[in-house]
């Protein structure tokens, strides 16, 4: 089955599930990180992060799915060679154009300029589905959980990567969130050359010298695991440099513990739910139920 390539207008899209500005500054980070200066091992790495609780095996051979939110492409050129055809979905123009040049190279690749909730995909239609970093970003994630859920076979399965709520940590991490939210807040509604230069001057300030501190006191032994930015301790400054522009130039973010994510999964008609076990929090995977869900 051929599917044509959806082109939603800026008037179209502002009805649907999504957040205009936030949809413009992802457009704008894309743009400035394409991700080409990405060391190939740290890409991998950072894929078999999120990846590690799903379930190839399970794919049929040749297998269709999606990537919902795909921004630059960077996870679609290494899943797309594994399968028949990989549906690239994102509601940034500007983030499409990067992935269409990351990805040129790779049959398989069908693009989408479209929202969650007009995916111009059937449904029941597809082996496999996986969103990272995205749905915790629009403005009803449970709907936009639900879009995605219609979109499987029964039985497949769909990854998920959903800011958490730092639920699994002290007080003392969730009160230092809470600053650093507030900051977001703030930055992100600067016009975009400020917002970008204050975010490289975090990632300059902040994420690199506790990265670096967090590798120091791992080499001498010590547990870092609980330490604010620790996970970038194995990472480049390119990366932390686009996570600063991700995580203070986002308009709207939200937040979820696992409990409410595995009801939101429920709900969407997914079961066997299965959250992966050490960072990033929260990856899950979920399969959709024979049962149709409710609406």
């Amino acid at each position: 089955m051929k599917f044509p390539e959806a082109e939603l207008t800026k008037q179209t899209l502002a009805t649907r599930n999504l957040d205009l500005k936030t949809v413009e500054g992802f457009g704008e980070e894309w743009t400035r990180f394409d991700q080409s200066r990405l060391d190939r091992a740290e890409v991998e790495e950072v894929f078999g992060s999120y990846f590690r609780c799903f379930p190839w095996e399970r794919l049929p051979r040749e297998a269709e799915g999606f990537d919902l939110g795909c921004g630059s492409g960077r996870w679609a050129k290494l899943v797309a060679p594994r399968v028949g055809r990989l549906h690239c979905i994102d509601a940034s123009l500007e983030a499409l154009a990067v992935a269409r040049r990351n990805l040129a190279s790779i049959p398989g690749c069908l693009f989408h300029h479209t929202s969650v909730d007009s995916m111009p995909l059937a449904d029941g239609s597809m082996d496999f589905g996986y969103s990272l970093g995205v749905l915790h970003h629009v403005p009803d994630t449970a709907a936009a959980i639900r879009c995605s859920a219609r979109k499987l076979k029964p039985g497949a399965p769909i990854l998920l990567y959903l800011y958490y709520a730092f639920d699994n940590r002290p007080r003392w991490y969730r009160m230092l969130w809470r600053v650093s939210d507030w900051l977001r807040r703030c930055i992100s509604r600067t016009p975009a050359p400020i917002r970008f230069s204050i975010s490289q001057a975090l990632a300059a300030t902040v994420y690199y010298p506790l990265a670096r501190l967090a590798r120091l006191a791992e080499s001498a032994g010590l547990k870092v695991d609980g330490l604010p930015l620790a996970a970038y301790r194995t990472r480049s400054f390119y990366t932390m440099r686009t996570d600063a522009l991700d995580r203070f130039g986002t308009r709207l973010e939200q937040r979820f513990t696992a409990g409410s994510i595995e009801r939101m999964l429920r709900d969407a008609g997914l079961e066997r739910i299965r959250f992966q076990d050490g960072p990033p929090y929260w990856c899950v995977v979920g399969y959709r139920s024979d049962e149709p869900a409710a609406n």
